[in-house]
């Protein structure tokens, strides 16, 4: 790709930042940046999969205005290819629309061709300059946020402090430590505080093939907000648009949060094609745009690591990633959110210098100290009905810690009370901290081995 096709899809410099407030309700074909063959294609796949639908109907599920696709619907009209079932009303997105017999010959070939059915896509040039107008890096947080949004968990203010610039940065952070000292929970608690929505495009286009980029699982659309369908009304012919507005292509949602575990592999990582549908899925940290990407338990893919951070090493620097059709046309995507690499592994064995050098926040989640760990025990204690005893705590450390030479974690306290809470409702009692269920719940819990729970610095095998 030369470069000055790139230089359209590259992030523009944080001093010139697009002031846009949301993207534009599209008045003409032109202003779509799509073909009106691929728009034609749209409503004649549409009409062939949900029947018969009036205009209204039509602009809802394809979410372009009507006076865009009444263009096209009069032409298939011309072409014998549509035909009026109905029209119920003077203006024409009230008439009724279906197929002819040879319209739905023609359907059929779009499907076999591209099975892609729903909303409208965004070219892919247009989104890359809108991902640029909300990019993760424009985001705030300030002492007061990082307070509030870590005030549900019991950290040190100078490990809160450390947070704070990393997430300002928008770029990468490294999380390290021990298991269940909460970096998972961490990392759920920096994509929380990081608020407001962004426009995601339903799908993407791309040298005419269609990439879905909104997916459920990860993607919260924000109800009665600018995210609803806009109300158009015609009026001799032109088109009136009534309250808040934006180019419905766009869903409006919360600051995505994608995570992704031991499940990862390279391929993951690369555009999916469905060869039923023909229709690409975008890769998880390209679903991530303008939010935040969590790799938990990293180190523990079935890739290796080294392998996996080879794969980052050009989006991490370069804010681009590269990625490819099945006829290999590659072509770049922003690559816009907030990186946490999160692991319980030695670092040392899972990153060379090079790497290290990328990601420029490296922070470790220490074990509680014996302070954090009775107020962690007692909130766990609080929000479970429980009477908290600081003597419960004295206990624990004495005939668990210190007796089997094992170190504190942050979830342990919440485990434990679970377990005592379990405990009393096997037993149809009120939970209690007495020292028999105590330990009970702990003799369940800890694997009563002398040393089984020593991890101290990070050294060479530790915690494999």
């Amino acid at each position: 790709m030369s470069d000055s096709v790139l230089q359209d899809y590259a992030p523009q410099a944080a001093s010139d930042p697009v002031t846009q407030m949301a993207p534009a309700v599209p008045l003409t074909t032109a202003d779509t940046g799509l073909t009106p063959g691929l728009i034609t294609e749209l409503v004649l796949k549409s009409l062939y999969t949900l029947g018969a639908r009036t205009g209204d109907q039509l602009r809802h599920f394809i979410r372009l205005p009507f006076g865009i696709l009444d263009e096209q619907i009069a032409e298939l009209q011309q072409r014998r290819l549509l035909e009026v079932r109905g029209s119920g009303a003077q203006s024409r997105m009230a008439y009724t629309f279906d197929l002819t017999s040879d319209g739905r010959e023609r359907a059929r070939e779009a499907l076999d061709a591209n099975g892609y059915v729903g909303p409208a896509p965004v070219p892919l040039n247009h989104y890359a300059r809108w991902v640029e107008s909300q990019t993760v890096r424009g985001v705030r947080v300030t002492e007061q946020t990082i307070r509030e949004g870590f005030a549900h968990l019991v950290f040190d203010e100078v490990f809160l402090d450390r947070l704070g610039p990393a997430i300002n940065s928008g770029l990468s952070i490294f999380l390290y430590g021990h298991a269940g000292n909460g970096k998972t929970t961490i990392a759920e608690a920096i994509s929380q505080m990081l608020g407001g929505n962004v426009y995601l495009p339903w799908a993407l286009e791309v040298e005419g093939q269609i990439i879905v980029l909104y997916d459920p699982v990860y993607h919260d659309v924000v109800e009665g907000e600018a995210g609803r369908v806009a109300s158009h009304e015609e009026d001799d012919g032109q088109l009136i648009r009534k309250g808040r507005e934006h180019d419905d292509r766009y869903a409006v949602i919360k600051r995505p949060v994608v995570f992704v575990g031991g499940e990862l592999t390279l391929e993951f990582l690369e555009l999916q094609y469905d060869s039923h549908s023909r229709v690409y899925q975008a890769p998880p940290h390209v679903k991530a745009s303008g939010g935040v990407f969590i790799i938990d338990d990293f180190g523990r893919q079935l890739v290796r690591p080294r392998d996996l951070l080879n794969r980052w090493m050009v989006p991490l620097e370069k804010r681009v990633d590269y990625l490819a059709l099945r006829n290999g046309y590659k072509f770049p995507v922003p690559f816009d959110c907030l990186v946490i690499f999160s692991t319980n592994l030695n670092p040392m064995e899972l990153v060379d210098e090079a790497f290290l050098r990328r990601i420029r926040y490296k922070i470790m989640v220490e074990s509680p100290s014996r302070q954090q760990y009775e107020e962690i025990f007692r909130r766990c204690c609080d929000s479970n009905g429980i009477l908290y005893e600081p003597a419960r705590v004295e206990h624990v450390y004495k005939q668990y810690y210190d007796r089997l030479s094992m170190a504190p974690r942050g979830c342990h306290p919440r485990d434990i009370v679970e377990v005592v809470c379990n405990i009393a409702k096997y037993e149809d009692v009120e939970a209690s901290l007495s020292i028999e269920v105590l330990d009970r719940a702990c003799r369940s819990y800890f694997l009563d081995v002398p040393g089984a729970g020593t991890f101290g610095p990070y050294q060479a095998g530790d915690e494999r």
